[in-house]
């Protein structure tokens, strides 16, 4: 099934996002345009100065005078060069503190995002957002927006300046207008959807790569690395195309703007000759005009050639943007907590796909503080159960309770904090011990972090840590074992005051023991709550107070495993299997499954 991606923003929704951003520091931004347009205006006075001592040198005025002039000229560009740096460190203050709180404000819509919409859009692109999309907005917050913001204003008082000195020389100025105009709008009408689709080609690519490299054990465990590769290889083509696409306007776009330039100039030094010899103005009017016309070279090439590194930066503010705009629960008018920890399925029917139903009509009473263990064959819905009940999906139809509360009634926050999910694939966070400790309960003393690493079966080897509970552990820190990384879940867990706990099966081999000493920490774990485990180590299943027997989407057994092992049914068979030809799964036999 091809991954939908989140959405992307339309132009004004992007803009208004944009501008309630700079409102929030309204001092900066303010002080930013002012260190800009005092640049730009003490910018402004060089080529009039250079004028008038043109004009005084052609008519023979004393030395004094063209020695002030002079000095006038040093002082605006003194202060010019002063002000430009203020501007441009301002500016770029504005920017930076702008992407800060993009980048937080999408980290934390993203982390309230339902689960199912962020597997659905896949994480490649949720990735690329987060990361490359961030990198681009970064870039020109650093480099393009300072110069932008500058460019503008420069352009803007620079045409003023040039029609207060003489109208005809502005008039002949304008007549590189239409040549960049004409540019401008064809570049950015067609340059707009390139950019985007780039994007979202290395949002596949992004997607594409991570996956390859995540489930890299898997890929060579199945022989699947050539037609990975060739997948990487094909997403990779295609952001190549987009981005050579996209370099080819680029190429076009400054080609018309070296014409318009040329137009330009000739323009305004043609009129100029002519106006002095005509007695019209004066050799230094003139020198001054063809300055301030060459003037606007810079700033005019750096807005319109920047409007590359802004339409890339407007692309992937959009796809910030759209993430942002995504809806999330508002809080809860009034906190409706379950009565307990019971949950009820009736009737429920779900599928991942309308045509492929997964659950049919699953009936599934589990009391308060019972812990049930779901048994079956991959594919019979057992972790489709623990989606349901944990709120990442809701059921195509049927009702799905907890503590008596409906899941349409209930919130996801009140969910949240019900409901645990215990993945059999442990998340170590980069930080200390403690730290991914207090994940689940950031007041905890070191006493509880040490009583919850009881129970977890963690205390052990923590204590045997250089630094214990301060000792890092994740990415360019320890690494922890598969075996270790669960234990500190579980003692995460234990943590967290959830009236109902999830668990997957814990990535430690059968009869180990290490299996043996996680099951013992998942029962301490569980222990007064109402559990679900899925379990494919039938010891554990053994171990439940009640078992659920699933297949191709049907419940087909309930009951005790000295019930079910008892019967002549499908349980009774696996258990049989587990133990081997020798056990007796009537009375349980030996302990066959731990060995």
């Amino acid at each position: 099934m091809t991954a939908s991606l989140l959405p992307v923003a339309n132009g004004r929704t992007t803009r208004r996002a944009l501008i309630g951003l700079l409102r929030r520091r309204p001092g900066r931004t303010a002080l930013a345009l002012l260190a800009t347009v005092s640049s730009t205006t003490a910018g402004l006075l060089v080529p009039p100065l250079l004028g008038a001592i043109v004009d005084a040198v052609v008519e023979g005025a004393e030395t004094s005078r063209v020695d002030l002039l002079a000095v006038g000229l040093l002082v605006a560009g003194i202060a010019q060069a002063g002000l430009a740096a203020v501007a441009i460190v301002r500016v770029a203050s504005v920017g930076e503190h702008l992407l800060a709180d993009v980048r937080e404000d999408v980290v934390e819509r993203v982390l309230h995002l339902p689960l199912a919409d962020i597997e659905e859009a896949g994480l490649g692109d949720v990735v690329a957002r987060v990361s490359g999309d961030v990198d681009a907005v970064s870039e020109a917050t650093r480099e393009a927006i300072p110069e932008l913001v500058a460019a503008a204003f420069a352009i803007g008082l620079t045409i003023v300046g040039l029609g207060i000195l003489d109208w005809r020389l502005a008039l002949a100025g304008f007549v590189v207008l239409p040549i960049q105009v004409l540019a401008a709008r064809w570049y950015l009408g067609t340059s707009a959807p390139v950019y985007a689709t780039e994007r979202e080609a290395l949002g596949r690519r992004t997607g594409s790569i991570t996956e390859a490299v995540t489930s890299a054990p898997t890929i060579t465990a199945l022989r699947l690395g050539p037609d990975r590769a060739v997948d990487v290889a094909r997403r990779s083509a295609e952001a190549n195309e987009t981005a050579l696409r996209a370099a080819r306007i680029r190429t076009r776009f400054f080609g018309m703007l070296n014409v318009a330039e040329l137009c330009g100039l000739a323009s305004v030094l043609v009129v100029g000759f002519l106006a002095v010899r005509a007695d019209a103005i004066t050799v230094g009017t003139a020198t001054a005009g063809a300055l301030y016309f060459h003037r606007l070279f810079d700033p005019f090439n750096s807005l319109l050639g920047l409007l590359d590194t802004a339409q890339e930066a407007t692309a992937a503010f959009a796809r910030l943007v759209g993430v942002l705009g995504l809806p999330v629960p508002p809080p809860p008018a009034r906190e409706v907590e379950p009565a307990d920890g019971s949950i009820t399925l009736s009737g429920v029917r779900f599928g991942y796909r309308p045509d492929r139903p997964v659950l049919h009509d699953v009936d599934l009473d589990v009391p308060d503080g019972e812990r049930v263990a779901l048994v079956g064959p991959s594919g019979a819905g057992k972790t489709t159960i623990a989606r349901l009940v944990a709120g990442i999906d809701a059921p195509d139809s049927g009702e799905l309770r907890i503590g008596g509360l409906d899941h349409d009634v209930l919130h996801p926050t009140i969910w949240r904090r019900t409901v645990n999910l215990v993945s059999q694939d442990a998340h170590v966070f980069s930080g200390t011990v403690a730290d991914n400790l207090r994940l689940a309960a950031p007041a905890a003393s070191d006493a509880e972090l040490r009583a919850a690493l009881d129970v977890g079966d963690a205390a052990g080897w923590v204590d045997r840590l250089d630094e214990g509970l301060d000792t890092r552990v994740g990415d360019g820190a320890r690494t922890l074992s598969p075996v270790e990384a669960n234990q500190l879940a579980l003692a995460r867990d234990a943590l967290r005051p959830a009236r109902v706990v999830l668990f997957a099966e814990a990535p430690a081999e059968a009869g180990s023991p290490a299996a043996r000493r996680l099951d013992a920490a998942l029962a301490r774990v569980a222990s007064g709550r109402t559990a679900i485990v899925i379990a494919h180590r039938l010891t554990q299943a053994r171990d439940a107070d009640r078992i659920v027997v699933l297949e191709h989407g049907h419940v087909v057994e309930r009951g005790t495993h000295t019930e079910l092992a008892g019967a002549e049914g499908p349980y009774a068979a696996l258990w049989r299997d587990w133990h081997g030809a020798r056990s007796n799964p009537a009375a349980g036999g030996s302990d066959g499954g731990d060995r």
